[in-house]
């Protein structure tokens, strides 16, 4: 069998602004000083015009990109997910969201996939505090073929967008020609009868994993794709959880207020269903590679599976 290929999506976020560049000229690049490892600096080679470095103040940088969408340009604000969520969240709440804003959000280096540099910049809030601000989407793709898909459909969006990136080299699980990208709509990947699996972000290739470890003992897992958190796809998640009757959600975040969070929303108030949300629980990260903090949070295939058995019973 061959080798699975791998890439982080940072670096699919810088190739993929660089590749769509040309198509749509209103698009400007901004970064907090981290060019070099929010693979921003791919685009500013490219289209040196186009960029802008804003030093190590996030919170400007986001007023700059406000002030530029209201000028008829497509800015692209850059960094780190604990800085653009975090230090600069009023900024982002106040100058991007209330006027609802045509900026898009490049969080990078989010999750614990950050690995050695730790709690303090293992951002896992980022979801449950993006999806809190009125009209922001929120997207966490799963995979280099869909962190291109997301960002072209974010040009094509007006409104605010946050776009999650991780480190780490991660599965390319959507090379298909039957591959489609629309926001607010998931992707059913894999049937299944006894279990639904709703996993976004490095996760999702986890729970194809888990799938294949499950059939192995008799169970029977439907595996779903969310990269649109918000708006999230209610019908395919309805229509699953009714399906199967069991859903677990997979994430590489705070399950209180990320997809978990959604998701029990969604189905405590319109199809009360048994739940388990697989994620960080109430605790901060930790210094490890990120291979090493997988397995120990269980968001690899066997820890997915082990934790899907034991819901089940």
């Amino acid at each position: 069998m061959s080798e699975v290929k791998k890439i982080a999506t940072r670096d699919s976020y810088g190739n993929a602004l660089k590749e769509l560049a040309e198509e749509y000229p209103d698009l400007i690049v901004l970064d907090a000083d981290l060019s070099n490892a929010t693979k921003t600096l791919t685009f500013k080679k490219a289209y040196p015009d186009r960029f802008f470095d804003c030093g190590i103040a996030e919170g400007n940088m986001m007023g700059i990109a406000a002030g530029l969408a209201t000028c008829g340009k497509i800015p692209f604000a850059s960094t780190f997910a604990m800085f653009a969520s975090g230090r600069a969240f009023e900024q982002v709440r106040n100058s991007i969201g209330y006027p609802h804003l045509n900026v898009k959000i490049g969080a990078t280096h989010a999750g614990i996939t950050v690995g050695e540099d730790g709690a303090s910049h293992q951002c896992l809030e980022d979801i449950a505090l993006m999806r809190t601000i009125p009209g922001m989407v929120v997207m966490n793709p799963a995979d280099d073929i869909e962190v291109k898909a997301a960002v072209k459909a974010a040009l094509d969006y007006v409104g605010p967008v946050y776009l999650r990136f991780g480190r780490a080299a991660c599965p390319v699980i959507n090379d298909n020609p039957d591959y489609h990208f629309e926001i607010g709509k998931g992707t059913l990947l894999r049937e299944g009868t006894d279990v639904s699996i709703v996993a976004t972000g490095i996760c999702v290739a986890s729970a194809l994993e888990a799938a294949d470890l499950l059939a192995e003992q008799g169970i029977s897992a439907e595996v779903i794709n969310i990269c649109t958190i918000k708006p999230l796809d209610e019908e395919l998640i309805l229509q699953t959880a009714k399906k199967t009757g069991c859903v677990v959600t997979a994430e590489e975040a705070f399950i209180a207020g990320g997809l978990g969070g959604a998701v029990a929303e969604l189905l405590s108030e319109k199809l009360p269903t048994r739940l388990y949300r697989i994620g960080i629980r109430d605790r901060f990260g930790e210094s490890g590679t990120a291979a090493g903090l997988v397995e120990k949070y269980e968001l690899d295939g066997k820890g997915i599976c082990r934790q899907v058995k034991e819901f089940l019973g």
